[in-house]
């Protein structure tokens, strides 16, 4: 079946490769398809990353660098989920993204690993692990929950698919699995159905599954079906079915039957199976895809099989539902990405044509609307109704594809059915059918309206709708607005019946939601009219609609003046001004005038209003002057300022102050310059400095930046007013550094009397200059000091201010500054006093007045300083009863006790508070014992040092350094910088230490001899402590502590120190001793201390005699001994010695070495009776092993044989491959025999030419690299009996197989290779290798075998292995065969016709070129066929007509110069109405004269150059041929040329007809004028017969009467004049009608005006209103318009009658 006729349309929507996919990654784990708008792919290499396509615009990829092992994308928005491996764990972390925001929409991490996930709607995700299936939701901060467990069918299964249905009540679960072993190729698949209410499983077999809805004659709730494929072995059978079932039946209601459906899969594709279902609620089909490509189709109702196809040559692994085109996308291997849709055009034809199935084919018509059944349902709606099953025939209608039935010739079928007692009538009856099937149309509406709105059931209307049940229309909006306007209105809003629309709200008054409506539908209605109107009512209601109006897109529609006009009109000056202030707001240039007009009328009418606008400045495009000068006469005079732009002009309004607001005024001054600022500032100063100074001080204030402070002050100074100044300068003190303004403001705040101010300044302030403030506060001499004590005390003025204060005998200012203002300058004051020589007894009062609060140290130096320490001796006595400790006190009382020689050690000795450095340095220079007294008290190192030196007191420094015990001490005075330092060390020797009893106060000074590197005299101080029989002479650390001096400083001694003492660490002093290399001396404390083993390792490691180190192991006799001597044997190469040193010592531990040291040297004898002797001791696999290895080194193999057959721990398999490897085979045979090690057995065979055992032993291995070594050594001995035995063994493994093949051909083995494969095609577990390779080896040695070894084995062939050796051998029969059988069919063709000689055989060729995939391949068969067999190429393009472009094909043919070769193809294909085909074969019937032919080939193909062929054979010598000529020209629309090539063959019939089908009337009349001349009445009559539509009666009457023909045109006369009466007849009706209707309607009107005037006489008199614009004539309060005259007849049918009723002549 061509595809374009197939019911399903398959078409190629995208190529993953063509978007930069590559090949590898397009398979089921890297690539997702979660809906029909994006395809993921995960790539891997050569970077990670995640590629999106979007379906809409899959050339522009997004790629983004991401590494996952799963991405899915969201099924609606571009949201990415991804799936990662935890690191070292069996768990995956989980994250979603928002691609387009580049937000982190959640993240999780499983416990478990994620086996499979998928989007199951636009916000949920489900997740199936080894165990269980969670749904997780992409809302909040849920994690995902657990929704059943897997049940164990599929257990070990790989999940491929998992689904919902849309109330996710019922949850599938999908998996394949391999098949049983009967029959493993065909995979297993294996489904869970879970219901979330009942929560419970079912385990099904099945591949594939979906969920639909269905709607179920009987239930008005749709049914849930699950439809699911399997394919399952049981028996030795397949069995292959589709199964649709209900799931959860509604209790009481139509249920949906079970039905089924074998799946029939052709035997190429036996182990085929589905991997999805998609089914199209569109169009209530089930689509089934498998894995190699098949599409079956079932209706989902009824389970009727409907197509099958197979859609894709590459495995399928993914697909997709499409519900936009009730089709499906899917993907397969080649990286196709197919979308596969119904033909609407073909199903329903292909349905009930070819499946025979009209039911169907009408069902699916009516669910998917589609076209194609209209002959069957008009047929089945005839007979329904011949049969009044009405009922029936209203489903019918209803349900009719594309409204089919849906006309008023239906609704006029149901009118005329008569009704039936106690029935409702039919009519109502399909109405209701209709209305719960959909939406009416506009017809079906207004008849059922028509019926409702006489039964005055308004409600109806409304639900209906409500429901959009009715389709709304203007007629239907006139017939319900008899019964409801409200109603109406909405039906005209629906139906878009503007006028009508805004007519309706006019008639409410609901003028807003006319602009509304109008822009919504592009409508302009009246508006200034609209405005009049509603100012007459409403003036607010006026001002909206205004402002609605100028809001409008596109600009107001009318003129803002021309609205504010009609405000005015009426004295609304404030709703003028409301609607112009809201137009106004965007202050545009162009609106000045108005801006100018609102302000005039408000200034004149409410002032406070235009000041309000003026306030907002929403305005700035007005006639400012003239603004002006109305405020000012207004009395808005800070409005004056700010529009007047002259001086004179602000100055004259200026001084108006008490009319204007002062902050108002000060914020005027803002907008002039500083000139003018300062004019009207000095203006208003002149004329009231009083009133406006608060004015001036405040504007000064706010700009003194601007005006600048300077100018300001010179402003207040001018006018000496330092009262403006005090206020100026307050304000601005804060934000002023400037020295000189703070001096003014403290200057004139004194001026001003203002101490206060002038006291905080000068407290606070820290810009002022104080030498200036203090001179200027002196000489002003203030009542109060206390602004001039700031100042001093503040910058260092106390001596002046002391002074000032006692000169001017202001003492009690002096007495507060001291005791309250600032007590730590009480020294200084007392200094000033002093040198003032005031009385002391004040001073002594003052100090005692502060007591604490003074300063003591300062207090005393200046006391100090003058001598006078006396004076404050009371004082000091005084804190120190008082239990003060401050140091300063207590050195200031024993300087006066020193100085008084008072018993001053007493005081340095008890008193803890003074300072010993102070008083020590008072006490050098009087008396040094006292000063050492002093800081030996305070521990002060470097004064006590400095005056012991100076004054050579040695022995008392000794004694302070020996008793301070202080590291940083000695280290000062041993320092070799210290002159002193012999002095200090004899009095050390000679007096501290012995004098010391304390054993940390020697320690210390032993320590710090040691670091000052002293050792003789440290070994001087030693040998007097130890020797010297004193308290310390046993003392352990002192005697280690000689020796180890010894050893560092006089080496001599050592020997001796070792011999007189006993008391020391002998371990450690020896090893010092090693250290020191004193190795006699080392040797000796060991030998003393009885370590022997540090003994003869001095021996062996530093003095390096192993002669003395064996003499003395021989004297001790320890094994520890012999040990160490053994060891150093070993080191030194002396392998024999070091062996029986070891025997002696019996130490096993040193195996490995020994062992390696024997083998170095060769020495295995002696290593033998070493081992046995470890072998007692140990039992180690290392040990046993070596034995066995030296064993076979000196060729004892009786003992190995012995050794093994005993017990033992050697690795006997490492032994043996050590003895292979070094060649030792006899004895690795020995061990490969006890160990079973076949496979090194018969490897060590093959060494030792053993063939046949070797074998043997590979028999027993039964391993591939063992077979192989064996195989090998045997093709190299020419053992091939042997080889072949193993090479069977070899090539039942694939791997091993090619090894083996190039093995005997490079050797050139040939036959011997052969034999071996064809031998192994009757093994048992030959596989596709064997096989393969011996079709290789046919086709390149043995090609006479090779066709038939192909076809015998085809099956168990890899063909694309096989191909390329047939490709490189030239074996072109061979080679189409095998790509044939493997599905490569474009090759096969290719092959075939590259050697046609060979390769061609006709039918073959057929069968393969209708499977080709190329369309090259088409053309370039048409070739070959052309030139090679032209007799059978008909029988070619026949089979590829559903394949190639015919166009293509003519011009092949054509430029051949063989068209009329390929006619049969060409009729055969003129069926698809293809230009090329028709004009080739028009052609051909024109050369060949075949006349019916060429009128057949152009009545039923339009598609070709219809002029060309006209022109061509319009002077054809056939008559048949020049009226086709004709007839072209007519289908072409030319009908001057057809008629006249009709008339000049006299063809009078044809020319008639023709005239008629154009519609043109001056042809009519040109064909009658042609038939008169001709003399031709009987044509005449009959062209006014044929032409009477185009025809004018006129015309016709004065042709025959002038030409004598009135009998002739009497058929035409007869039948016009009757076709006019009956108009006549409608018109008059209509017209007498219409006057009925204008009479009824002038009635009705004169009783309304008759009531009005009757309540009018009622009411009281009343004045005119004045005339308006557009209105009536004076004192008319309505227009009145007079009535119109009925309108003319002309248009309605009845042409205008010319006078005196005669027909106008014409010529011609």
């Amino acid at each position: 079946m061509a595809a374009a006729n197939a019911p399903i349309l398959m078409k190629e929507a995208l190529t993953l490769t063509s978007v930069g996919i590559n090949s590898q990654f397009i398979n089921f784990t890297h690539v997702t398809m979660e809906s029909d708008k994006y395809i993921c792919v995960r790539e891997t290499s050569p970077q990670s990353s995640v590629v999106v396509i979007d379906m809409n615009l899959p050339m522009q990829p997004l790629r983004r660098p991401i590494t996952a092992e799963s991405a899915i994308m969201n099924p609606d928005s571009r949201i990415l989920a991804l799936k990662a491996r935890v690191p070292g764990a069996t768990q995956d972390h989980l994250q979603i993204f928002n691609i387009e925001l580049k937000t982190k929409v959640k993240a999780h991490q499983m416990p478990e690993e994620v086996v499979f996930w998928k989007w199951i709607s636009a916000t949920k995700v489900a997740l199936v692990t080894q165990t269980s299936v969670y749904h997780w939701s992409i809302e909040g901060d849920s994690t995902p929950a657990k929704m059943f467990e897997r049940t164990a069918n599929l257990a070990n299964n790989q999940i491929i698919n998992y689904r919902c249905d849309p109330t996710e009540k019922w949850l599938v679960l999908i998996g394949i699995a391999p098949g049983p072993t009967e029959r493993p190729s065909l995979v297993k698949g294996s489904m869970q159905l879970f219901s979330v209410d009942q929560q419970r499983s079912q385990a099904l077999e099945a591949h594939a599954a979906s969920f639909a809805t269905i709607k179920v004659p009987g239930n008005e709730n749709p049914s849930l079906l699950i439809s699911f494929a399997s394919k399952s072995f049981n028996a030795g059978q397949v069995t292959s079915k589709l199964h649709i079932i209900e799931l959860g039946a509604q209790p009481g209601k139509a249920a949906f039957t079970k039905k089924q459906a074998d799946l029939f899969f052709p035997t190429d594709f036996a182990d085929d199976f589905p991997v999805a279902i998609q089914i199209s609620q569109k169009y209530g089909l089930i689509y089934v895809i498998t894995k190699q490509g098949l599409l079956f189709v079932y209706d989902l109702e009824t389970a009727t099989a409907v197509y099958r196809n197979r859609i894709s040559p590459d495995s399928i692994f993914l697909t997709t539902e499409a519900p936009s085109v009730g089709g499906f996308y899917a993907i397969n291997r080649r990286g196709q990405v197919l979308l596969a849709t119904v033909n609407d055009s073909t199903i329903i034809p292909f349905v009930s044509g070819q499946l025979k199935n009209p039911e169907l084919a009408v069902s699916l018509a009516k669910k998917g609307n589609l076209p194609g059944t209209e002959n069957l349902v008009v047929q089945r709606f005839q007979e329904l109704f011949s049969e009044a099953k009405y009922e029936e025939a209203a489903e019918l209608a209803a349900e009719s594809p594309q409204g089919l039935l849906r006309t008023p010739e239906t609704v006029a079928k149901f009118q005329s059915i008569p009704v039936q007692a106690g029935q409702p009538p039919p009519l109502l009856q399909y109405f209701g059918t209709l209305l719960t099937k959909g939406k009416l149309n506009a017809f079906e509406s207004l008849e059922l309206s028509r019926l409702v709105v006489n039964q005055n059931k308004k409600n109806l209307l409304e639900n209906w709708l409500a429901e959009d049940k009715l389709e709304c229309t203007e007629d239907l909006g006139d017939l319900v607005k008899t019964l409801d306007n409200d109603l109406a209105l909405k039906i005209y809003v629906k139906a878009r019946a503007t006028p009508k629309v805004v007519a309706a709200f006019a008639e409410r008054k609901e003028f807003d939601k006319i602009l509304i409506y109008s822009k919504q539908v592009g409508y302009t209605p009246d508006y200034l009219f609209l405005l009049k109107t509603i100012l007459r009512s409403d003036p607010q209601a006026a001002v909206n609609f205004a402002l609605m109006i100028s809001q409008m897109e596109g600009g107001c529609p009318v003129d803002y003046n021309t609205m504010a006009d009609l405000f005015l009109q009426r004295n609304l000056i404030r709703e003028a001004t409301a609607f112009l202030l809201d137009v106004l707001k965007p202050n545009l240039p162009e609106h000045g005038d108005l801006q100018t007009k609102v302000l005039e009328i408000n200034l004149v009418t409410f002032p406070n209003v235009a000041d309000a606008i003026l306030a907002n400045g929403m305005f700035s495009h007005y006639d400012r002057p003239r603004i002006a000068q109305l405020c000012e006469k207004a009395g808005l005079y800070i409005r004056a300022l700010q529009h007047y732009t002259e001086l004179p002009d602000i100055k004259r309004v200026i001084v108006n102050t008490h009319a204007i607001e002062p902050q108002s005024l000060v914020e005027f001054f803002g907008t002039l310059s500083k000139e003018w600022t300062l004019e009207c500032m000095k203006d208003l100063l002149l004329v009231n400095l009083r009133g406006n100074l608060q004015i001036i001080v405040q504007t000064a204030k706010e700009y003194c930046e601007q005006l600048g402070v300077d100018a300001c002050v010179k402003l207040f100074e001018q006018f000496k007013s330092y009262e403006g100044l005090y206020f100026f300068l307050g304000s601005y003190l804060s934000s002023s550094e400037e020295t000189e303004i703070h001096f003014k403001y403290v200057e004139a705040a004194a001026k001003t009397g203002q101490i206060k101010e002038v006291e905080r300044v000068t407290r606070e302030s820290n810009f002022y200059d104080p030498e200036k403030t203090k001179n200027f506060l002196m000489e002003a001499k203030l009542p109060d000091a206390r602004p001039l004590i700031n100042v001093c005390d503040r910058f260092g003025f106390v001596p002046d201010l002391t002074h000032y204060l006692y000169v001017n005998n202001m003492l009690r200012y002096i007495e507060g500054y001291v005791q309250k203002v600032n007590p730590g300058n009480a020294p200084l004051v007392v200094r000033q006093l002093i040198d003032d020589e005031c009385p002391e007894d004040f001073i002594k009062g003052l100090i005692l007045s502060v007591r604490s609060l003074l300063p003591v140290e300062p207090l005393v130096e200046e006391c100090e300083k003058r001598n006078r320490l006396l004076l404050i001796t009371q004082f000091l006595e005084h804190l120190v009863s008082e239990g003060s400790q401050d140091v300063h006190v207590h050195n200031a009382l024993g300087k006066i006790i020193i100085d008084s020689n008072n018993d001053p050690e007493h005081f340095l000795m008890t008193n803890p508070h003074y300072d010993p450095r102070v008083v020590g340095k008072f006490c050098e220079k009087r008396d040094p014992t006292l000063a050492v007294v002093a800081y030996h008290r305070g521990q002060c190192d470097d004064e006590l040092i400095n005056v012991t030196n100076k004054n050579s007191l040695f022995k008392l420094q000794a004694r302070y350094v020996v008793e301070r015990m202080d590291e940083d001490l000695w280290e000062k005075v041993l320092t070799p910088d210290n002159e002193y330092r012999r002095q200090l060390i004899d009095q050390v020797v000679s007096n501290a230490l012995p004098e010391s009893k304390s054993p940390e106060q020697v320690s210390a000074a032993v320590k710090a001899f040691m670091t000052a590197d002293l050792p003789h005299e440290l070994i001087e101080l030693l040998e007097k402590i130890v020797l010297q029989n004193s308290a310390f002479s046993g003392n352990f650390n002192l005697q280690n502590l000689l020796i180890l001096t010894a050893i560092k400083a006089d080496p001599s001694r050592v020997m001796d120190y070792i011999n007189r003492l006993d008391n020391f660490d002998g371990p450690a002093v020896g090893q010092v001793a090693v250290e020191a290399q004193l190795y006699e001396e080392a040797f000796s404390i060991f030998k003393k201390f009885n370590l022997n083993v540090q003994a003869v390792n001095i021996l062996l490691d530093n003095i390096r005699s192993i002669d003395r180190a064996v003499e003395y192991a021989f004297r001790v006799e320890e094994d520890v001994v012999w040990s160490q001597v053994a060891k150093a044997q070993l080191r030194e190469g002396l392998v024999s010695d070091a062996i029986e040193s070891f025997i002696r010592a019996d130490d096993a531990t040193q195996f490995l070495d020994v062992i390696k040291a024997a083998e170095d040297g060769n020495v295995y004898h002696d290593l033998v009776r070493y081992l046995l002797m470890v072998r007692q001791k140990s039992k180690e696999p290392k040990v046993d092993s070596e034995l066995i290895y030296a064993y076979a080194k000196i060729d004892r193999l009786e003992e190995i044989e012995e050794f093994i057959l005993m017990p033992n721990v050697a690795n006997l398999p490492n032994v043996g491959d050590r003895l292979y490897d070094e060649a030792l085979y006899e004895a690795a045979k020995i061990i490969f025999s006890f160990t079973s090690n076949w496979a090194k057995l018969a490897v060590t065979l093959v060494k030792l030419k053993q063939f046949q055992g070797a074998v043997d032993a590979a028999r027993k291995a039964n391993s591939s690299k063992t077979w192989k070594e064996v195989c090998f050594a045997c093709v190299d001995a020419e053992e091939f009996r042997l080889a072949q035995i193993c090479g069977l063994n070899i090539i039942i493994q694939v791997d091993d197989l090619e090894q083996v093949s190039e093995y005997y051909q490079n050797r050139r083995y040939f036959n011997e290779l052969i034999s071996l494969m064809e031998s192994g095609l009757g093994l048992e577990h030959a596989h596709m290798g064997i096989f393969t390779e011996l079709g290789v080896l046919y086709a390149r040695y043995r090609a006479e075998k090779l066709m038939e070894h192909i076809k015998l084995f085809s099956t168990r062939l890899n063909i694309p292995k096989l191909i390329r050796a047939c490709d490189e051998q030239q074996h072109w029969k061979e080679l189409t065969y095998l790509y044939i059988q493997y599905d490569e069919f474009d090759n096969a063709a290719t092959t075939i016709m590259n050697h046609s000689p060979q390769a061609w055989e006709h039918m073959q060729f057929k069968d393969v070129i209708v499977k080709v995939a190329s369309v090259e391949i088409y053309y370039k068969a048409v070739y070959f066929y052309l030139q090679e067999h032209p007799d059978l190429i008909n029988d070619l393009l026949n089979v590829l007509a559903l394949r190639i472009d015919h166009t293509h094909v003519v011009d092949i043919m054509r430029k051949a110069g063989h068209l009329c070769l390929v006619k049969p193809y060409m009729v055969a294909v003129q069926s698809n109405n293809v230009s090329a085909v028709n004009e080739a074969l028009n052609e051909i019937y024109v050369e060949e004269e075949e006349y019916e032919r060429l009128r057949e080939s152009i009545d039923m193909h339009d598609n070709f150059d219809l002029i060309g062929l006209a022109q061509k054979i319009e002077k054809h010598e056939l008559l048949e041929m020049r009226r086709v000529a004709a007839e072209i020209y007519k289908k072409a629309g030319r009908w001057k040329q057809s008629i006249a090539l009709s008339k000049k063959d006299n063809l009078y019939k044809d020319a008639m007809q023709t005239c008629s089908q154009s519609g043109d009337r001056e042809l009519s009349e040109e064909l009658l004028i042609y038939f008169i001349e001709q003399g031709k009445k009987e044509c005449f009559a009959s062209c006014l017969f044929v032409c009477y539509d185009l025809v004018s009666p006129d015309v016709a009457l004065e042709f025959a009467w002038r030409h004598k023909m009135i009998d002739f045109s009497f058929p035409y006369l007869l039948q016009f004049i009757r076709e006019y009466t009956s108009k006549v007849d409608e018109l008059v009706k209509h017209k007498l009608n219409a006057l009925d209707e204008v009479k009824t309607k002038g009635k009705e009107e004169k009783d309304i005006v008759a009531q009005q005037n009757m309540h009018a006489q009622l009411l009281p008199l009343a004045l005119p209103a004045p005339p308006m614009p557009g209105m009536g004539g004076p004192g008319m309060g309505v227009s009145f318009v007079p009535p119109q005259p009925p309108p003319a007849m002309d248009g309605i049918g009845m042409p205008p009658m010319p006078p005196y009723g005669m027909p106008l002549m014409r010529s011609f």
